[in-house]
């Protein structure tokens, strides 16, 4: 019995030694050293469980599943007494922000660090680094868990991980070839940076498009961690850069986040300074546009930061840097190692300063304006409620009467709320990141800036808005959207619908595909006592007598898209078209094509693919351009052109042969710099707006000094600012919006105004910026020139869309000049 007693105290007293060494480091485990291959996501996941199903310092949960099925996964690392408490010590963090109710327990505060790796697929070494650093935690550094909560994301974006790692596996030489010429350092087009739909999951954390973020940012809204980590990295031939960032700081950081960023680098740079390792601070990556990884949390009260290793997806295993060295995966790996594990030290050492801080952050709120107030489409007001709802930001509606404030439209008239304008206050806990998401324009403290400077809501959703300095009074009970419940009228001559928002589009993209025909008017008309405006939907009995149970169709598609059908008795009007009216014209279901590959933009290409699956949710035809020269053209009926170069791909040949397809009822829809490419040609109206703003140097010489040259060349640019367009409301292409349109313009790009063509939306004399960055002399480039534009050709058209509408998929009101492009434009004739 003795015997059994001493086994007993024996493992009692070494039970955590023996869990320790059934926990395999990351060579054991995969079989090699670390940075000597690329792991694919699914050994990181293997890896990550094991340590999990060995340790109980570990936590690891699914979140969600990329597009291409992979899992998004996190771990959750701290002493074993602190997981039996986990739920305890959420929930009270959540009290210091005012986000969860009760009393706050300073005895139970605890450090919340989140690290977030491998954001970039190509970016790739953040990924390997993680799992030495949850080892790490979990054996020699757990010391450091004690008041400390870790959560891991090991890998944000799997697909793109994957994309790349499996290309460079599939390309690399034996031994690893370190030469930048090899194609090892080569990616193909995409590269392996974006998601499955080629975005940049680092620009998508405000607008949560995609569904990586989607699912992340529940979980991240379950902890809002003190800190937050994004691991980066950045070209070869630049070391390591870690924070404090680079101006403009927005103006709601706080100086503690300031100064902690800054002591965070401290610590850092001692670790690599014994080691010889070089880095550099405050330079290049700013804190201003929300939607990274480092500006949202830190506009969440983190202290956000991004940690940027030199690597990317020209690194491989090992290559030739332009300084003699050799940069190794190892070396890399190692280098995000440390910083990793030096942010967790800094942290356990300042739990009480980091919670104090935090409720400081969320309790404070001296923003000028306290209330915003918006009006507008139901649709668009559902659409921007469902953003807020994924941030778990409050709001309501107003109680009725005139509001007072900052207009957004600018035109000085009054603001009425009703029983159905939605509130948005600043006073409460997240109410500074409404303030940065809707204030007319983000103050900037340096004009050199690594990303777009405008972004506010109401403008990116078309709403009427009015920023108030006074708290705006609310309604007791908000409304709700109420669900529309059609039926069906088969003895009346068909159905009548509105078309203003996205939701429209969807449902004419819907009925499309379920072979139901459905005209347009061209102009507004009143049909049974009510009035319709142009672009509304109508949907005949006659045009559809072949179809099985026309009636009961078209009311479950409206039903299921809630939108509201009118029956229409008689296909006479009391005023305007009839429904055989020639002004009521037929929606052809058009076959539509999109290039992609090489000279053309991943990003674009993947906003326009997004678009059509996952919004629009209508079939696209992708065509690489290494095969367009002998695609059938007469296969399609519109072809979209996204932002890219295009000398290589329409040449001569080529460009006439696309010509000729449009004279004969194609049509082409150019994005962005896709445009350029038409302008000055011939048989072409489209041209070029000349620069005359640019100083004549040739006899003078620049003088410039060397240090002022990069300041004086964004004289003449435009960094993602707002400006307002007129619009022409009569063209088919404009159907659903107002006399004015807010385009976020992104460049100088600039063409005259059409003589022949249809200038749909457009900028004249001293236009208006409204938010956002311009140089002193860029408004003058863009004075005069086309937004959006129709040019005829023959039967056919092109469609110029200078201002990207689908701009990462957070330009909510710029969509429907994309469905209006498609569906209305040039489309009642597609019998070539």
């Amino acid at each position: 019995m003795k015997k059994f007693s001493v086994f007993f105290a024996f493992l009692f007293l070494n039970y955590p030694l023996l869990i320790a060494q059934n926990i395999q480091s990351p060579e054991e485990f995969l079989g090699y050293e670390l940075g000597t291959q690329f792991t694919r996501h699914a050994n990181v996941v293997d890896y990550f469980e094991h340590v999990s199903k060995n340790s109980d310092l570990v936590q690891y949960h699914t979140y969600g599943k990329t597009y291409e099925q992979r899992p998004l996964t996190y771990a959750v690392i701290s002493t074993e007494a602190n997981m039996g408490n986990l739920e305890d010590i959420r929930n009270n963090h959540l009290r210091n922000t005012g986000m969860e109710s009760g009393t706050y327990s300073k005895s139970g505060e605890k450090a919340i660090v989140w690290l977030s790796y491998n954001v970039h697929g190509n970016e790739s070494s953040s990924t390997e680094a993680s799992m030495q650093t949850l080892y790490e935690l979990v054996t020699s550094e757990k010391d450091l868990l004690e008041n400390t909560v870790v959560i891991m994301d090991p890998c944000v974006n799997p697909d793109g991980r994957d994309r790349y790692a499996n290309w460079y596996n599939q390309v690399k030489t034996t031994p690893y070839n370190t030469s930048p010429l090899a194609v090892e350092h080569n990616e193909p087009w995409p590269g392996g940076r974006p998601n499955h739909y080629l975005f940049d999951l680092n620009r998508d954390w405000a607008w949560a498009t995609q569904v990586e973020t989607q699912q992340r940012i529940k979980v991240y809204n379950q902890w809002l961690p003190h800190i937050h980590v994004d691991f980066h990295e950045q070209g070869i031939n630049e070391p390591y850069y870690f924070a404090p960032a680079a101006e403009p700081f927005h103006e709601i950081i706080t100086p503690f986040q300031r100064e902690f960023q800054t002591e965070i680098g401290k610590n850092h740079a001692r670790y690599f300074d014994e080691e010889g390792w070089l880095y550099f601070t405050k330079e290049r990556f700013d804190l201003l546009y929300p939607s990274y990884g480092d500006t949202y949390p830190t506009y969440m009260g983190a202290i956000g930061m991004t940690y940027e290793q030199a690597g990317g997806g020209g690194a491989g295993l090992g290559v030739d840097t332009r300084e003699g060295y050799e940069l190794s995966l190892v070396d890399r790996v190692q280098h995000h190692h440390t910083t990793g594990i030096s942010t967790v030290e800094v942290a356990a050492s300042n739990v009480t300063k980091l919670n104090s801080a935090f409720n400081e952050f969320f309790s404070n709120n001296d923003a000028e304006y306290k209330s915003y107030a918006l009006n507008g489409d139901p649709d668009k007001i559902a659409a921007l409620k469902d953003l807020l709802d994924r941030h778990e930001i409050s709001y309501s509606t107003a109680a009725s009467g005139k509001i007072s404030g900052y207009n957004y439209n600018q035109n000085r008239s009054d603001f009425v709320a009703n029983e159905n304008t939605l509130v948005v206050n600043s006073d409460q806990p997240k109410g500074k990141m409404v303030k940065v998401l809707f204030e007319p324009a983000a103050k900037l403290s340096d004009s050199l800036t690594y990303d777009i400077t405008a972004w506010s809501l109401p403008y990116a959703y078309g709403l009427e808005a009015v920023a108030s300095s006074k708290a705006v009074n609310e309604n007791s009970s908000p409304a709700t959207v109420a669900s529309v419940s059609n039926s069906a009228n088969p003895s009346g001559a068909g159905y009548v619908t509105k078309w203003t928002s996205m939701q429209d589009a969807r449902f004419l993209a819907d009925l499309l595909n379920e072979d139901i025909r459905v005209r347009f008017s061209e102009t507004a008309f009143e049909n049974n006592g009510q009035k319709f405006g142009p672009g509304s939907l109508v949907i005949t009995k006659s045009d559809n007598r072949t179809t099985d149970d026309f009636d009961a169709k078209v009311v479950a598609i409206a039903n299921t898209h809630n939108r509201q059908l009118t029956a229409a008795t008689t296909g006479f009007s009391t005023s305007g078209p009839d429904f055989g009216s020639p002004q009521v014209k037929m929606v052809n279901a058009p076959r539509i094509g999109v290039i992609r590959g090489d000279g053309i933009s991943s990003l674009n290409f993947g906003e326009i693919w997004h678009f059509f699956e996952q919004q629009l949710e209508y079939p696209v035809t992708p065509i690489e351009t290494e095969y367009f020269s002998r695609v059938d053209l007469e296969k399609l009926d519109v072809l979209i052109l996204p932002s890219g170069y295009y000398t290589s791909i329409l040449g001569k040949n080529e460009l006439n042969k696309l010509t000729a397809w449009v004279r004969s009822g194609g049509k082409v829809i150019a994005v962005g710099n896709s445009v350029k490419h038409f302008a000055g040609k011939e048989g072409f109206e489209l041209k070029e707006n000349k620069k005359e703003t640019q100083k004549d140097t040739s006899k003078t010489g620049n003088l410039t000094p060397y240090d002022q040259r990069e300041r004086e060349g964004i004289m003449e640019t435009i960094t993602g600012s707002i400006v307002k367009t007129n619009v022409d409301q009569t063209h088919p292409m404009a159907f659903g919006y107002d006399d004015n349109y807010f385009s976020l313009k992104l460049s100088t790009d600039s063409f005259s105004l059409l003589e022949n063509g249809y200038n749909v939306a457009y900028l004249q004399d001293d236009p208006e910026i409204v938010s956002g960055f311009a140089g002193s002399e860029a408004k003058g480039i863009i004075e005069n020139s086309l937004t959006y534009g129709v040019e005829p050709m023959g039967r056919g058209s092109f469609v110029y869309l200078v201002d990207n509408p689908l701009f990462r998929a957070f330009w909510e009101n710029g969509k429907l000049f994309m469905a209006n492009a498609i569906f209305f434009v040039n489309n009642d004739d597609l019998s070539r």
